[in-house]
């Protein structure tokens, strides 16, 4: 309950990175990093899943306010939610969930983070660049948006991750 500021705070600081300075950053509308999925993916375990869906939502729904995209990322980033649920059930178990407070690099390790992420960030970005493209004649250069969209995200993702990223004291 004492954390809820921190993740309030972490909401309306990433929606205000990815808005207003990674907006216009890309190189050549081939890859758009999108650092906001970071809230998403380091939500504590034990978050419901109807607050982690709501949550994904609105992040999604803020981001397509100043997108202008129509629901483009609200729907992906519920998908992500989908994913993060199954990804989560299948590599972590009841024991780990109950010990780590929450699925960061911090807490669960670069390479376990780092899979994870770029999983995720895959299937979000492959949702949104394909309903945005909604053409299979363009399916080369969605799939390359796509795969590069996800290195950028992804980099930038790890590289915040490993900002503030401390050893854990055992």
């Amino acid at each position: 309950m004492e954390r809820i500021p921190i993740y309030i705070v972490r909401f309306i600081l990433l929606i205000f990175i990815q808005v207003f300075l990674l907006k216009n950053i890309g190189f050549y509308n081939l890859a758009t990093p999108f650092v906001y999925l970071l809230f998403i993916l380091i939500l504590p375990f034990k978050t419901p899943n109807w607050l982690l869906f709501t949550l994904s939502f609105l992040l999604g729904l803020s981001v397509d306010v100043f997108y202008d995209t129509l629901g483009l990322h609200a729907l992906a980033s519920t998908v992500l939610a989908l994913g993060r649920i199954s990804l989560i059930r299948i590599t972590v178990s009841a024991e780990d969930q109950d010990n780590e407070p929450e699925p960061s690099m911090n807490h669960m390790g670069f390479r376990w983070f780092l899979i994870y992420a770029f999983i995720l960030i895959l299937c979000h970005h492959l949702v949104l660049f394909t309903f945005e493209t909604f053409r299979l004649s363009d399916f080369g250069i969605t799939l390359l948006r796509t795969i590069l969209s996800s290195f950028f995200t992804l980099f930038l993702i790890l590289l915040s991750e490993l900002l503030f990223y401390r050893n854990k004291k055992r």
